[in-house]
């Protein structure tokens, strides 16, 4: 058995790793390179693998940089099954369809001069109806539930924290007489954010893949995110200026929002805070907090008992969703003080480019950078301090303030990864370090080093390693356990409510009743099935609520 590192091996993106066994390949996640020209030319190039050979596509989360080239996968071959948590299958649908969008455009815009230069026309990476046909490959599982792919090979999901559906894999592999197990950290996000749950601990692996896209950094405590925020927007606002933030259409943007709720709700306290609008400026982002709503199984407690109170978490008054293009360009012959929080969050492409070149110039504004920046990135370079840049062809002054709070991360510091790390009871024998630029990457290994006793390797792009094995007595085998839908009427929703939370009682009763290893699974499956229904039920009860209150 061997791991090859063809993606995210000293960068932050383009996360794919393929490992091969006696019988089966298997690919963790598929992502797109992102950042300069010269990096996003690897996602043209053909696959280090012929796709049709490939039985499983194991997909941590539905961020670019992990899913954004499946539909060149699938239309190059690839027949098999990508798993991966509902949550991502639903942010998948959306953002992979708005990644093909983004690539026929990009490949129009290109053809045009190409045809001025007398060039022979180039095809997009894939197109939107490739990506709508890749969907159908999607085998979504629940967190916590340990599946059989095949009869050597389970898997199960842990939550990593790190956005709307993100997952830790844990992966068995059994050859002979012999099983490893592989722990894929995926992205982890860091402790105590808004909406999400802390990333789950795991016990024990072989083999640890762990990203290390902060492992050189330290974020700033997580209470003052906040109060920072508030604070530019405040002084933004009294000067007459905008507050512009570029964030990412998929978790970043709900952190947000959630945050911004608690001050909009607090309407006796801060008064002249709900003069300012909030527009969310971006079509993609507007149908990620739809699915976010959808999804609120996977919220942390604190945002569960906001639903239990019938509060939306992710609305609030004088927040606003522009749709349309007319609408967005609207904003910028607007001089009113406002905040605009428009994708995509490295300022490569999407609405957030038109705002930027309307309001860099003007010393009044304000950017606050909340999101990771790769190299190369427009975000990046007015980040590092940059006095001009060109968008759109045209050179832009860099006159407004520029703030970056790096609390609203949604990866994992550090000392968190390291906390996270400390959490196995047993440390894996190979630690792979991966998914971090080349700095990041370097330091982190050095800092496992010290603390741990495990080997710890900085695999290069391209580069493979053996996994060796070791003896299991007892293979405990998990069959699999039918997902079902459960169809939730109106009229009876409250009946309904209760007699799922007094099932959820009765069946954590079973739990401690002496079952064997199967019955147990089999419990536990239903109750994490039940446990999703009633926040799924309470989610949209106070959404009704919240309907009719407007």
């Amino acid at each position: 058995m061997k791991i090859t590192f063809l993606g995210a091996a000293n960068l932050v993106t383009g996360s794919n790793y393929l490992i091969t066994t006696d019988t089966h390949k298997i690919l963790l996640d598929c992502g797109q390179f992102q950042g300069g020209k010269e990096i996003e030319k690897l996602n043209s190039l053909p696959f280090a693998f012929h796709p049709s050979e490939i039985d499983f596509l194991i997909l941590s989360h539905a961020h670019i940089d992990h899913s954004g080239r499946i539909p060149k996968l699938v239309k190059e071959g690839f027949r098999g099954r990508i798993i991966c948590t509902h949550a991502t299958a639903d942010l998948a649908g959306i953002l992979l369809k708005d990644s093909g969008h983004i690539h026929e455009m990009e490949a129009t815009w290109e053809n045009r001069k190409r045809m001025r230069a007398g060039l022979d026309p180039v095809e997009p990476l894939y197109r939107v109806e490739d990506a709508e046909n890749s969907m159908q490959y999607f085998d979504p599982i629940l967190y916590h539930q340990k599946i059989d792919l095949t009869d050597t090979i389970r898997l199960r999901f842990q939550d990593a924290g790190h956005i709307l559906g993100s997952s830790i894999v844990e992966l068995w592999i059994q050859e002979g007489n012999e099983e490893i197990k592989i722990v894929f950290s995926g992205d982890l996000g860091s402790k105590n954010r808004p909406l999400l749950r802390n990333p789950s601990y795991i016990e024990e692996a072989d083999y640890l893949i762990i990203e290390s896209t902060y492992g050189n950094r330290l974020h700033e405590e997580p209470e003052k995110r906040a109060t920072k925020l508030i604070d530019i927007i405040t002084k933004t606002i009294s000067r007459g200026g905008t507050v512009v933030i570029p964030s990412f259409a998929v978790g970043r943007t709900q952190e947000l929002i959630y945050e911004l709720n608690k001050y909009y709700d607090n309407r006796e306290k801060f008064h002249d805070f709900l003069r300012v609008p909030v527009y969310v400026d971006s079509p993609l982002a507007i149908s990620a907090t739809e699915i976010f709503k959808k999804n609120a199984d996977c919220f942390d407690e604190e945002t569960r008992q906001y639903i239990m109170k019938g509060d939306n978490p992710l609305d609030f008054y004088n927040l606003h969703f522009t749709k349309t293009a007319e609408e967005s360009r609207l904003l910028n012959a607007s001089e009113e003080p406002k905040i605009i929080i428009s994708a995509s969050g490295m300022c490569e492409a999407g609405r957030i480019k038109h705002h930027l070149k309307h309001y860099l110039w003007k010393k009044s504004s304000s950017i606050i950078f909340v999101g990771y920046q790769a190299k190369g990135t427009l975000g990046r370079i007015i980040k590092d301090g940059a006095q001009t840049v060109k968008i759109f062809g045209e050179k832009i002054a860099v006159r407004a303030e520029i703030h970056d709070i790096e609390g609203f991360s949604g990866h994992a510091d550090m000392e968190e990864l390291l906390d996270w790390m400390r959490g196995f009871k047993k440390i894996p024998k190979k630690i792979f370090v991966v998914h971090g630029e080349q700095e990041a990457t370097t330091h982190f290994a050095r800092h496992i080093r010290k603390e741990f006793s495990s080997e710890v390797i900085v695999p290069n792009l391209y580069e493979s390693f053996e996994l060796d094995g070791y003896e299991i007595s007892h293979p405990s085998l998990v069959p699999k356990i039918a997902q079902e839908q459960a169809i939730i009427l109106e009229e009876n929703a409250k009946n309904l409510l209760q007699d799922l939370t007094l099932a959820v009682d009765r069946t954590r009763q079973l739990l401690h009743a002496g079952l064997s290893e199967k019955d147990y699974e089999i419990v536990k499956n239903k109750l994490i099935r039940l446990e999703k229904e009633i926040i799924d039920l309470n989610m949209l009860l106070s959404d009704k609520k919240e309907r009719k209150i407007q």
